[in-house]
This record gives structure tokens, sequence and C-alpha cells, in this order.
């Protein structure tokens, strides 16, 4: 009888193990679809600027040449240190050897040329709300820019987060392409929401997130704490928010807030790459912002 319940136990725990092992399975787009498509480096500059790409991935210290995207950077949180790797077009040590469709699998789903979950520190979870194009056209800048041999550093992370198979469950419990902000919007609006919630993604530094680390979407654009343990990154929503849109506006554009105080921080980043886009793109983000208030 104890052996027909061993036997028993074992079967239930086969099962269970196989079913999770299926729902942490890696789910790429269709690379067959992607293979056709033709990016446009020009058109790639300007994703690259609203998705912040080289605020993150840029050398440590690095003022002069924001375009060597060695990585490096370190980004504390509750589940342990994420560095940034290196992204340049280096074939050894950047993404020099990746194929677009590879790039665009990384970028919109987290998974990598050999078939890895990428954590969700990368903003993967905001691209996946990106057009494919767009993720073509970055592909073509990026490969346009100058390569750096740099070794990336692996993550700093502790049991149990250091199994990126892990990532793949709390993908299926988490990972959506579906707009937040919704209904009856107007151009300048949804331009915006494409801005805030895909390319730019926002909501990733100034939403709270819960104890898994999912962003918490009842309060979205509220503020959160940083992750470093200092201070809090400020709400852009709500009801103490009362910039205008113009105020919204002027600010990425110049990093002066409308009480005269100056950007500072990571967002001095962010202003420095939205300030290098069309006014109306910044109009664009503002009218969204509003609209989510």
């Amino acid at each position: 009888m104890r052996r027909g319940l061993a036997i028993s136990l074992g079967i239930v725990l086969l099962v269970i193990g196989a079913g999770l092992w299926w729902l942490s399975a890696p789910d790429p787009l269709d690379t067959d679809s992607l293979a056709w498509m033709e990016g446009d480096a020009e058109a790639g500059r300007d994703i690259f600027l609203a998705a912040g790409c080289g605020s993150c991935h840029m050398a440590p210290g690095s003022d002069v040449d924001p375009l060597l995207l060695t990585g490096g950077r370190e980004f504390p949180s509750d589940f342990g240190t994420f560095i940034a790797p290196n992204i340049s077009p280096d074939p050894d040590h950047g993404i020099g050897d990746w194929s677009q469709a590879e790039f665009i699998n990384a970028t919109m789903r987290g998974i990598s040329p050999d078939g890895r979950h990428y954590y969700p520190a990368f903003p993967y979870t905001s691209y996946v709300r990106a057009e494919v194009q767009d993720m073509a056209d970055l592909y073509a800048y990026m490969m346009s820019l100058p390569a750096d041999a740099t070794p990336s550093r692996a993550h700093d992370l502790g049991f149990p987060f250091n199994i990126r198979r892990g990532v793949g469950l709390w993908k299926a419990l988490f990972l959506r392409d579906d707009w937040v902000i919704t209904g009856d919007l107007t151009e300048d609006e949804e331009r915006g929401r494409y801005l805030a919630e895909a390319l730019s993604h926002c909501a990733e530094c100034h939403t709270p997130r819960s104890a898994l680390g999912a962003l918490d979407h009842d309060q979205w654009l509220l503020g959160a704490p940083n992750p470093s343990g200092r201070g809090r990154i400020p709400a852009i929503a709500g009801e103490g928010f009362d910039w205008t849109a113009f105020d919204i506006s002027a600010y990425l554009d110049t990093g002066f807030t409308p009480d005269f105080d100056v950007v500072g921080g990571t967002m001095a980043a962010v202003v420095n790459n939205l300030h290098k886009l069309s006014s109306s793109e910044r109009d664009a983000i503002a009218a969204y912002i509003l609209r989510a208030r």
C-alpha cells in the first residue's frame, strides 16, 4: 500500500513538474514572419531615443559618447542587482551576431537567441506593445553604432531568482500586451499612449509593483519606491499631479519643472533623449499623461 501511494505521489509530482516546465517555456514570435522585414536605421534612431536604450546601456560615466553601449550599469532591486549587458554591435560580447528576428524576440518577448528568458528588469514588458516594424528599425539603427568588446557582467541574484526558467512562470502570470489606458482617445492621446506605455516605458519606474515585481495597474503612474532604496519616484498622475500639458511637454524638452527646479537622477537621461524628438511627440506624451490622470 505504501509503495502504491509513493508511486501515485511520484506520478502527481511528475505531472505537476511537466506542467510547470510547459508553462515556463519561451513563447517567441514566429521567426519566419520576421525575416522579410526591412529596418530603416534613420527611423530607428527615434525609436532608440524614445525607448531610452542608451540610458541604461551606455558606458558608466560616459557623457562624451552615449552611443557606446558597453553596459555595466547596476540596478539594485529587492531581488538582487541587475547589470545592463553590452548591446553594442560587437559580435562576441554584444549583439553583433544576432539576427533581426532574434533581436525582435529579445525586445518584445524577453527571449535570448539561445532560448533563455531575460529578466523583466529589461522592459520587454512594455516593448511587448510596440510595433514589430519599429523594432526592426531599432535593430537597423543599433547595428550602425560603434562596436565595443567589453564583456557583459553577470547579474548578482540569489536563489531562487537566479533560476531563469522561473521567469517563464512570471511571464505566464504577468506579461500582457494590452493597453492600460483605454477608451475613446484622441489621435494625440493614442500616439502618447504608444510612446508612454510601449516605447518610453514610463510605468516601469512611476508605477508601484507587487511582491513578485509585477506592475500594479490599479495604481498606474501614481509613483513608486525607488528600487535603490533612496527616496520615491514621483507620481505623474492622480489628484496631486496638477501639471498642465504645457508643463509636461516643456519639462520633457528642457528639464525644467513648473517651479523652475531642474531634472535630476535617471530622469535626466530620459529628458536628454526626448528633447531630441519632435515637439509633437512630447506633446503627445503630455496629452496621454493628462488622460491617464
